[in-house]
């Protein structure tokens, strides 16, 4: 006895992906820099030294003496002289005064106004020691340095994005199929 066959046939469908790649595309642009550093303030404020050299007693060591200080001290060795010629005169009027008291005051007087007095030849250095006077103040020097902030006017430039993104495109290539046959 024959029975009937079912007979199938198929035929497998088939896609076909069509896939575009996404493309992306960044950019970074360099940023614009502008910085500026303004010159720190500077003051400086000194005060002068001052040097004194006083040379009055050393000229004075040479015999170079200012016209009031020589008459001065003329002035006053013409005092000294004189009150030294009247106490020399009043002795000697002492002395001839009371000649009852024996001895030649006459010759003594004589012989002590006829010697030279002695003089002693010494080494002297001139101007002495310590003569000429120096004072010395130093300067002084205040600094003030006053700095400057910095002017930064920097301009950072966004990035560039560009974005396309991918496709996928789906295709039946193959139509799918399925044949029923009978057979007997």
């Amino acid at each position: 006895m024959d029975i009937p066959k079912l007979q199938l046939q198929t035929t497998r469908g088939q896609i076909g992906l069509t896939i575009q790649q996404p493309q992306q595309l960044i950019q970074q642009p360099k940023a614009e820099l502008d910085l500026q550093q303004p010159q720190a303030k500077m003051t400086i404020n000194t005060t002068q030294s001052l040097l004194s050299i006083d040379t009055t007693e050393a000229r004075a060591d040479l015999d170079l003496k200012s016209s009031r200080r020589r008459t001065v001290e003329v002035a006053d060795y013409s005092i000294q002289e004189a009150l030294n010629g009247l106490a020399r005169v009043s002795q000697e009027g002492d002395n001839l005064m009371k000649i009852e008291n024996g001895g030649n005051p006459i010759v003594e007087h004589a012989k002590r106004r006829g010697r030279q007095p002695y003089t002693s030849i010494n080494i002297k250095f001139i101007p002495s020691q310590g003569n000429v006077k120096i004072d010395f103040q130093p300067a002084e020097v205040e600094i003030n340095v006053e700095p400057q902030k910095v002017i930064n006017n920097t301009k950072i430039n966004k990035p560039i994005h560009q974005y396309t993104p991918g496709k996928v495109s789906v295709d039946l290539i193959q139509q799918p199929s399925l044949k029923i046959d009978w057979l007997i």
